[in-house]
């Protein structure tokens, strides 16, 4: 199938709609020929999920409040440079009863944009965030077949496979990372009489972007090569982009890049540019440096057509040092020192606690070592903020940052993500097979979250590609080789995790080469300057602040979900700011964060008023105790040290006195010399 075909939309006449539904409600069977076979695999498919075309789908997901905010947070930087694209597109569409949506690689529905009017029509299906849209639920829908066979697609009108769903115009185009990861859809969806055939351009346009941006955004200070048929081509949202290694291994590239070289995602972190383009790297280099380094390059492609590239981000070359004369040596010694070293990521995380600068610091000692990083902590101290980190400030920069969460992962498909698989291998798997995500962290950093919660069988697969450094896929076919930096997280403590038999002892010490426990936030002392980063990442366009006795409460505030839940908090707050409006006040803060913090002023409040009355009763509790010492003492010296008689005079009883004698430290055994104490008192 040709790349114009694989795009089209799946335009059906009517007639053979009418036709193509009435024999499926009637017999439940779909004959050949009715349908485009893209869409005729789709109706398939959703008649195999048992849904009724006439009928209302049935038990459908659709995530909470607190699902989607989750989310929302899981896919944030996927959102940070889809939001002003969507801004873009829904303007191009405005007053046209349409909505731009993302929806994430589960289909669920993340972030909608466009007109108020179609918004209200479109929730009554249940188009609107926190709606899950998979094909499974909701039979054959834009995003839906756009997330099932990968590709972009116009599903119009009686398209739809449930008829409730006839209405609706949608156009979905899918949104891969530069591994090869689909990240999410873009979907424009309307009123099917505004039906227009240039709305599947615009979406794919709009995805384009996107992965453009989100290429930039993690490999833009590496080397980059970027390629297009035309030289003015470089530089727009229609050039191929390869992010290179030193060596000139393909380390990650947007789906125009893939497509310029004839390349499948497979081949990132496997084939070299020399391979693709017979072009030394040793080549690219030399031009970038040279005198023109910044005009592009004609480049042979492996079919012997040409194309145009030009490197990026090439260092420039250091020229050997030369042997300083003897005469000039003790010039040498009076030199200014070197300059101290660009702040970098992890200099980014060090805003003033001793325990935080402390572990970075040691971070930063290992980074370019083949030493494997554990960190440790509470949820939502900043694990992974810290690896990314990591990652950024290290030799492997240029390369990918693959992400795992062992505890996201169902336990049935776990080993299939990280091993990758061949085509056919299981029940579900993808016909042309899978690299893993093991395979996708060559050249860059392998961050393995809550490792913690990974099954003991899979524990030992892992310790043998850490021990061997190569990935089988399941069902079968040749080792492949991987390098990689580790870095793996979790909230357990997993030396207790060891002791109690959930966790491997000799992964353990596999994965422990320098363990770093990053502390909770409410211990930490560097509160005020870590809100004032985090309103920067927030509000990077305007300065934003927090009037000072919200900021000193929420100091004391014991912060159960840590930077998390402070992050998240902040956001909200300056989502609630008017444009009028720079510091964050009490009518700022969610309810609930308001209420608990107002309950701990009411408690400081109340705790040194008790600690007063304990203050003021102190006195005299150890005046009566002192008074009652003052008290046995002269009744003994009165008596001569005759306890009965002391006993008498006091109008206590014998046993009464002793204990007495006790408190107040006096042998109940009296001498002579005690007897003379006492009395020289009474003198």
């Amino acid at each position: 199938m040709t790349a114009a075909n694989a795009l089209m939309s799946l335009r059906t006449p009517p007639s053979r709609l009418r036709q193509a539904r009435r024999q499926l409600l009637e017999t439940g069977e779909l004959g050949a020929g009715l349908l485009d076979a893209r869409l005729h695999a789709s109706w398939q498919r959703s008649r195999a999920y048992g849904l009724a075309p006439e009928g209302r789908p049935q038990g459908v997901p659709h995530a909470s409040a607190a699902q989607l905010a989750r989310a929302l947070e899981q896919r944030r930087a996927l959102l940070a440079q889809a939001r002003p694209v969507m801004e873009f597109v829904a303007e191009q569409v405005r007053a046209s009863d349409s909505l731009v949506i993302l929806a994430d690689p589960q289909g669920m529905l993340l972030h909608a944009l466009g007109d108020d009017g179609f918004a209200d029509k479109a929730a009554r299906v249940a188009l609107r965030p926190g709606a899950v849209w998979l094909e499974q639920w909701r039979g054959t829908n834009a995003i839906g077949t756009a997330l099932a066979d990968g590709r972009p697609v116009v599903i119009n009108g009686a398209e739809h496979y449930l008829e409730r769903n006839g209405f609706l115009t949608c156009a979905a185009a899918p949104i891969v990372d530069s591994s090869g990861a689909l990240l999410g859809v873009l979907d424009i969806s309307g009123d099917r009489r505004g039906y227009h055939p240039h709305t599947l351009g615009l979406a794919r346009l709009a995805a384009r972007m996107i992965e453009h941006q989100l290429f930039v955004a993690r490999h833009g200070g590496g080397l980059v090569l970027r390629l297009h048929s035309r030289p003015e081509g470089l530089d727009t949202v229609t050039e191929g982009l390869l992010a290179l290694a030193d060596d000139g291994l393909i380390l990650g590239a947007n789906g125009l890049g893939l497509e310029w070289l004839g390349l499948a995602p497979s081949a990132l972190g496997r084939c070299t540019v020399e391979a693709a383009l017979g072009l030394r790297m040793q080549e690219l280099l030399a031009d970038a440096h040279g005198a023109h380094g910044s005009q592009p390059r004609r480049l042979q492609r492996v079919d012997g057509s040409l194309i145009y590239g030009r490197l990026d981000g090439a260092r420039p070359l250091q020229p050997r040092p030369r042997m300083a004369p003897p005469a000039a040596t003790a010039l040498l010694t009076t030199a200014p020192p070197a300059s101290a070293p660009a702040p970098d990521a992890l200099s980014a995380l060090d805003t003033g606690d001793a325990v935080v600068h402390k572990l970075i610091e040691r971070a930063r000692r290992v980074l370019a070592k083949p030493i494997a990083l554990l960190l440790q902590g509470e949820s939502g101290v900043g694990k992974e903020l810290l690896a990314r980190a990591c990652h950024q400030s290290g030799p492997r920069r240029a390369g990918p940052f693959v992400a795992i969460n062992c505890a996201a992962l169902p336990e049935h498909l776990i080993e299939a993500e990280l091993f990758g698989h061949r085509p056919g291998a299981f029940t579900g798997a993808l016909k042309d097979g899978a690299p893993g995500l093991l395979r996708r962290a060559h050249g860059g950093t392998l961050f393995l979250d809550e490792i913690g919660d990974m099954p003991l069988a899979l524990q030992a697969r892992l310790l043998r590609v850490l021990q061997e450094r190569q990935v089988s896929p399941l069902g079968g076919g040749q080792p492949v080789a991987v390098d990689f930096a580790l870095i793996c997280a979790s909230h357990r403590r997993l030396c207790e995790e060891v002791d109690a038999q959930r966790f491997r002892e000799d992964l353990y010490y596999r994965i422990n080469g320098l363990s770093l426990q990053l502390p909770p936030l409410h211990e930490r002392s560097d509160f005020a300057a870590l809100v004032q980063r985090l309103l920067t990442e927030a509000e990077p366009s305007c300065s934003v602040s927090v009037e000072p006795d919200v900021l000193a409460l929420l100091a004391r505030h014991r912060w159960p979900g840590n930077l998390r839940q402070l992050a998240n908090v902040l956001r909200t707050c300056c989502a609630l700011l008017d444009a009028d409006e720079a510091q964050i006040g009490w009518s700022h803060l969610p309810d609930d964060m308001a209420e608990e913090l107002q309950a701990l002023a009411r408690a400081e409040h109340v705790q040194p008023e008790q600690e007063q009355e304990k203050k003021e009763e102190a006195p005299l509790e150890l005046d009566l105790r002192q008074a009652s010492s003052r008290c046995v003492q002269q009744a003994l010296a009165l008596a001569q040290g005759n306890r009965s008689e002391a006993a008498r005079r006091l109008g206590v009883s014998r046993n009464t006195l002793y204990r007495k004698m006790r408190e107040a430290g006096l042998d109940d055994r009296l001498d002579g010399r005690l007897n003379a104490r006492l009395h020289g008192q009474l003198d």
